[in-house]
Order: structure tokens, then C-alpha cells, then sequence
């Protein structure tokens, strides 16, 4: 594979960023959209199939089947199934606070399968981030739904896997996950359109393809340029921005206001991923100075 351009780790950081801010529209776009969430979620992926495939051209990204982009795919396509599966069997609220349990998963599954250990820091943020987006959602979360809850702590399963195995992936592997994810999803999802009503109007397939390329297609361009630079774990913190702005897009379009809790869940998440950031900065400094210094002894 050929980079086209090198970027810092603070320009990787943005990608992230602009990727969780694309990614959080979803929400105030659905609520335009009168499909059956399967077939939202197979046509937008559809779309977004369509968009990494160029982009995989330009950047010279060999499409490769192995193990590692297979799992990938399969890890995608698990967490887009999965949040919309228990969007239908809980509320909103629960199925995207239980799929933000990633970064929790994640420690997990880096500790287990890969041995890998964590600062004392990285654990500390995922807790106070955990509890910013549970409190963002406190007047909204709800008990009695129990399988819509399991199933939106399997998109957060999921979706922690998608992390951690496109994170240790090349290029080539990476890029083909993430088309496989689309792709699954796709095949899965697009022959619900012969068991739902589907109304093909202009104004329905102009939010589609807006959802297709602009919140799920380039957002899953930046993330493979992110997860070069930043780790699993660091895109996943990063990426808890997208539930905090759901709720904004739908007060400035839809005029429903975020109320008290949500304001402050919001400042906690935020507040936590700035502060983590920044430590992470010195932390990373500190050990390259002590590095030089070791070379230059």
C-alpha cells in the first residue's frame, strides 16, 4: 500500500474527531428517513461500499481475504447490526450508551488475547468517560428491555473487536475489513426491502446517499487514516463525541433540547478525553526525551 500524504499523530487526532462528528448525524437523519432500519442500514452501507472501493483505488489499498479482514468485516457488520437490532428492541438512549461500553470491551480484549497493558490513566478515562455518557443519558435510560439491552452490549462487544483488529492490521487487511463490513452489511440488510414497504422518493434517496457517503463512507476513510497514527483505545475515546452531538443535530433541526443531566454528561466526556490527550502527549514526550537520552549515553 502507498500513502499519498504523511500526517502527524495530531492531524490523525482530527481525523478521529471529524470522523465521530460525521458519524453522530445518523441520528437526526434516520428521523428523515420512513425505512425499516435494515434496510437503512444494507442501502447506506451499500453506498458506502461503493465510496471505499474508490478510495481503495486511489490509495493503492490491495483488497486482501484473510483472517484478520474477515474478522474485521465480520466486526462491523456485527456492530452496525447489532445497534440497529437493539434500537428496535430498547430505546435509543440504552442502545448507544450500551454500545459506547467499547472502550471498556476493549481493555478487555487487549488484556486477554493480546496480553497488552494499560496505563493506570487510559483506565481511569474509560471509567469517567463511561460514567459522562451514562449521565448524558440519565433521564432517558430505562429498565424492561432486556434483549434489546444484550443486544446493544453486543454492538459494544462488537464494535470494541472492529477497534482492536483493524488497529493491529496493515493497510491492506485494514481497508479490506472495513469493505467486507460494509459489504456484509449490505447483503444482509438490502432484501428487507422486499418485506418492508420502501417509498423511493427524492427526497428519501437524497438523505440516503448523504447517509451512505457523508455519515458512514468518509467517516470510515478517516478512521483508517486515524488508527494509523492513534491507538484502538485512543479512536475509541475519541469517537464517545458522537452520542454527546446526536442529541445536538436534533435541537437544532428538530428542536428538541438536551436537558440538565446531558449537558453535564456532556462536560464530563469531553473534559475527560481533553484531559486524557493531553496527558497521553506528556506521557509520550517523557518516555521519547528519556529515549534520546539513552541513545546519546
Amino acid at each position: 500500500m502507498n500513502d499519498k500524504f504523511s500526517y502527524s499523530k495530531s492531524t490523525a487526532v482530527i481525523f478521529m474527531v471529524t470522523c465521530a462528528i460525521l458519524w453522530s448525524t445518523a441520528g437526526i437523519l434516520i428521523k428523515f428517513l420512513p425505512w425499516n432500519p435494515m434496510v437503512i442500514a444494507g442501502t447506506r452501507s451499500l453506498i458506502s461500499a461503493g465510496i471505499y472501493i474508490i478510495y481503495m483505488r486511489y490509495e493503492g489499498i490491495r483488497f486482501v481475504l484473510n483472517r484478520s479482514s474477515v474478522f474485521g468485516g465480520i466486526a462491523l457488520s456485527g456492530t452496525f447490526l447489532f445497534f440497529i437490532a437493539a434500537n428496535k428492541m430498547t430505546t435509543s438512549a440504552n442502545a448507544i450508551v450500551l454500545q459506547y461500553s467499547a472502550p471498556i470491551f476493549i481493555l478487555m480484549i487487549s488484556a486477554l488475547l493480546f496480553h497488552q497493558k494499560f496505563r493506570k490513566g487510559d483506565i481511569l478515562t474509560v471509567g469517567v468517560t463511561s460514567v459522562g455518557i451514562s449521565l448524558f443519558f440519565l433521564d432517558q435510560l430505562s429498565g424492561g428491555y432486556l434483549l434489546g439491552n444484550l443486544m446493544g452490549i453486543a454492538a459494544g462487544i462488537s464494535f470494541a473487536f472492529m477497534f482492536v483488529i483493524t488497529g493491529r492490521a496493515d493497510g491492506n487487511e485494514r481497508g479490506s475489513g472495513i469493505l467486507l463490513g460494509h459489504l456484509f452489511t449490505a447483503i444482509i440488510g438490502i432484501p428487507f426491502v422486499f418485506l418492508y414497504e420502501t417509498s423511493f422518493t427524492m427526497a428519501n434517496l437524497a438523505v440516503i446517499l448523504a447517509m451512505g457517503i457523508f455519515q458512514l463512507g468518509i467517516p470510515y476513510i478517516l478512521y483508517g487514516l486515524a488508527v494509523r497514527k492513534c491507538s484502538p483505545l485512543a479512536c475509541s475515546l475519541i469517537s464517545a463525541i458522537e452520542p454527546l452531538l446526536n442529541p445536538v443535530w436534533v435541537f437544532l433541526f428538530d428542536g428538541e433540547a438536551p436537558g440538565f443531566f446531558a449537558l453535564v454528561g456532556g462536560a464530563v466526556v469531553i473534559g475527560a478525553i481533553v484531559c486524557w490527550s493531553i496527558w497521553s502527549n506528556v506521557q509520550e514526550h517523557k518516555i521519547e526525551n528519556t529515549s534520546a537520552t539513552v541513545d546519546k549515553v
